[in-house]
């Protein structure tokens, strides 16, 4: 097996996480603990199939099914961190303002899918680690 395929959404989701804790702190001028895991600058799902389908994409090429496997997989985590998670995200927000005087009620977290810039971020980041891997590696690792 190619290592490149194991190393690559590694390397993609370790960097893109603390690559978003502090883009996200720097521009809300706090530490942004509340956007680690989901929603926020750049996009760690889309980074990751986006880095995926641009590795098989160079190393086997566009006509290959791998390449039509990673993309269908991309169109659908890129249309949930979208749509749906946005759509979870307003959800929350109605209930908590619905729940503000229930000491019961344990706050939802309101701030779960991607805009298109976060998603488009996380797609230019994953391609250009897909490149930098590639370049790294070579062949045959």
């Amino acid at each position: 097996m190619d290592l490149a395929y194991l190393v690559t959404p590694l390397v993609t989701w370790t960097v893109v996480g603390p690559l978003k804790f502090l883009i996200n702190s720097i521009r809300t001028r706090q530490w942004a603990f509340g956007l680690v895991g989901n929603g926020g600058f750049p996009s760690n799902h889309s980074a990751v199939v986006a880095s995926m389908a641009t590795l098989i994409a160079l190393r086997e090429g566009i006509s290959e099914p791998a390449f039509g496997v990673a993309v269908t997989l991309a169109f659908i985590v890129i249309i949930d961190a979208n749509s749906l998670r946005r759509h979870v995200g307003k959800q929350a927000e109605a209930i908590n303002r619905i729940a503000k005087n229930d000491t019961a009620h344990s706050h939802l977290r309101e701030r779960m899918g991607h805009t298109i810039v976060e998603i488009a971020g996380g797609l230019c980041t994953g391609v250009a680690i897909a490149f930098g891997i590639n370049a790294l590696l070579g062949r045959g690792w």
